[in-house]
């Protein structure tokens, strides 16, 4: 018997199955294919908005997709430079053979897991509680926890134009069964869409008249543990190119060929990933559409083209990517695909990503109707996190909102649910300068350090990182300048006020555009901390007056979430509460006050009788 079972190799099941094992618990990772794990069927990049920060927050929790990102990119950058720090994030393109041949490897070399390549069929439950699965093979694999992250494989259903098959994604077998073994546990399940674009050969493509987008120069990485930093110099080259009125005419000539406009999809697709179609036809007043031409891999002479996800007919396709700049002679190797797959509805979940309905039986990824390989590794890690925990009979790790964007996120599918592919976004957000790039160790790091996730070298570097921030802090209240200072020439320099009287440093760097380089300069400890303490000085100095009032929101919203609703209550019985109220609380269960009120239909009235009902219980009791 295993201590945990993972079924799915995607990027969930590999943060669920390494946080586990490096709980020194026996995990068995269940696999249609050993070598596909950790594949990229979609863009092969990590990061961007919101996605960024929650590749930062894994590796603050001791997961792995941080460090092989910055092992196996071809281009990295930081995106929204210009904008405050609560929108800045990483991205990198990744070299998708590269990363998934690190992410085997890591896996094999890890102590307690056991790979499985076989397909799980059927889940094994006795009294509502998951004891392990069935396999194909007929062989039963018993264990302690079970997660599932499946992935787009569950009944993966591949459509182009009037066609289908029932495939996985890049033509691999799908997983069949589960499903069936879900509903006859009264688990809900319903049908979701996403897709893919063309590959097109990229020697066969005109770079010339695309325009390059360079990644960025510096030392950036996802890891907090990395030391070494890929040069610009030695970066592939992105390119961006935009769509055409052939592309349009052509799109809306043969719309009711697409897969998605003529009858033939079933499932709901992303918002905010739409398929090509779906922009021209819901956007008709734009004449183009922006399209990044981004390279897979080293190891392939492949070109992706990101934004033009379709699901139309092959001979349709050929037309449509000829239209576009560079690729008028081009050899496509791969035609874009729509892909159906089941998931189920996350608010059968808890807030530790196990089912309401079965004990001891997880769900992360995209069987939780998220999208996006960060959002499924998010999940993954505290998956894995509550599995282990939950063996342990300790309560279950919950990030709360203010604390990081895996928290926001988990909170959102299990308190609003979704009714589309759920994407990560900073609008999401409303502590968005709290959930910062910069500042995910500070926030979590805590976490995989009593975890037993975080090595004692990170730890170290850690704390004396929380050492030299406070320090400096100290430091530059110390540092008086006055109106005769020498820094006067260069705030001069910089079209900035000059001091008028005196000030010290600290309060200098709050002014607007005044680098906090540029003050240091004029310090007797000039070069003792590194940029990573001096950046997150400066944010916390220029932004204290916003980020304190984040603070105090976040510590009124963790008082309601402090107080407790049992998860077995029967709302019905609660007098006063409005029907809506009622039903949405019966079905949601929610595990607290705070949860309880950011339920659509739940309004504050509810949440006063609510209280008052607790009031009155603990008094009786």
């Amino acid at each position: 018997m295993f201590d945990v079972i993972v079924v799915g190799g995607g990027h969930a099941g590999i943060e669920a199955t390494l946080s586990s094992a490096r709980r020194c618990f026996s995990t068995a990772l269940i696999s249609l294919d050993i070598n596909h794990i950790g594949s990229m069927p979609c863009n092969p990049s990590i990061g961007g908005p919101a996605k960024g920060v929650v590749v930062r927050e894994i590796d603050c929790l001791g997961g792995q997709m941080a460090k092989t990102s910055d092992e196996t990119y071809l281009q990295i950058k930081m995106l929204n430079t210009k904008k405050g720090p609560g929108v800045r994030c990483l991205r990198c393109q990744s070299d998708k053979l590269a990363y998934s041949s690190y992410m085997v490897n890591v896996l094999k070399n890890e102590k307690n897991v056991t790979l499985i390549e076989d397909m799980a069929v059927k889940l094994i439950v006795e009294n509502n509680v998951c004891k392990g699965v069935v396999l194909e093979s007929g062989k039963e694999i018993l264990s302690k926890t079970t997660i599932l992250t499946t992935g787009t494989y569950l009944n993966g259903k591949i459509l182009r134009g009037h066609t289908f098959s029932y495939e996985g994604p890049d033509g691999q077998k799908a997983a069949v069964g589960l499903s069936d073994s879900l509903r006859e546990n009264n688990i809900e399940v319903r049908r979701f869409k996403t897709g893919t674009p063309p590959r097109v050969k990229a020697s066969s493509v005109d770079f010339s008249k695309m325009q390059e987008e360079f990644g960025t120069d510096g030392k950036l990485s996802f890891s907090y543990s990395t030391t070494h930093y890929m040069p610009l110099s030695k970066q592939v080259m992105c390119h961006l190119i935009h769509t055409t009125p052939l592309t349009h005419k052509l799109i809306n000539d043969n719309l009711k060929e697409s897969a998605m406009y003529g009858g033939m999809v079933e499932g709901i697709g992303p918002r905010y990933c739409p398929s090509i179609e779906d922009k021209i036809v819901k956007f008709a007043d734009k004449e183009r559409h922006q399209l990044f031409v981004e390279p897979e891999s080293l190891q392939l002479d492949t070109v992706y083209i990101q934004g033009f996800s379709t699901s139309m007919p092959i001979e349709i396709q050929e037309k449509m990517v000829h239209s576009l700049p560079g690729f008028e002679n081009c050899e496509i190797l791969k035609y874009a695909y729509a892909i159906e797959y089941d998931c189920i509805n996350p608010l059968e979940l808890k807030h530790s990503l196990e089912t309401l309905k079965i004990e001891n039986l997880f769900c992360a990824g995209q069987i939780n109707g998220t999208s996006g390989y960060e959002e499924a590794a998010g999940q993954g890690i505290m998956a894995g996190i509550n599995a282990t925990l939950k063996i342990e009979g300790k309560d279950p790790l919950v990030l709360r909102r203010d604390e990081a964007y895996i928290g926001l996120m988990i909170d959102d599918l299990v308190t609003k649910g979704t009714n589309e592919p759920y994407r990560l976004l900073t609008s999401r957000s409303e502590y968005r300068l709290l959930l910062r790039h910069d500042n995910a160790d500070i926030r979590l790091m805590k976490y995989g350090i009593e975890l037993g996730l975080i090595d004692k070298e990170m730890q170290e570097k850690f704390n004396k990182k929380l050492k030299d921030i406070d320090e400096l802090k100290e430091n530059l209240k110390n540092v008086m300048f006055s109106f005769k200072h020498p820094i006067n020439d260069k705030l001069e320099e910089l079209n900035i006020s000059r001091i008028s009287d005196s000030c010290n440093a600290f309060d200098l760097i709050k002014r607007p555009f005044l680098d906090i380089h540029e003050v240091i300069r004029f310090c007797d400890f000039d070069n003792k901390y590194s940029d990573e303490v001096l950046e997150q000085v400066e944010i916390q100095i220029k932004y204290e007056g916003y980020i304190n009032k984040e603070l105090e929101e976040a510590k009124e919203m963790k008082k309601l979430e402090d107080v407790k609703l049992d998860i077995n209550m029967d709302y019905s019985k609660v007098a006063n509460l409005a029907l809506e109220a009622r039903q949405k609380l019966n079905k949601i269960k929610p595990e607290n006050i705070g949860q309880a009120s950011r339920i659509s239909g739940v309004n504050p009235s509810d949440i006063s009788v609510l209280l008052m009902y607790l009031k009155q219980e603990k008094y009786n009791g």
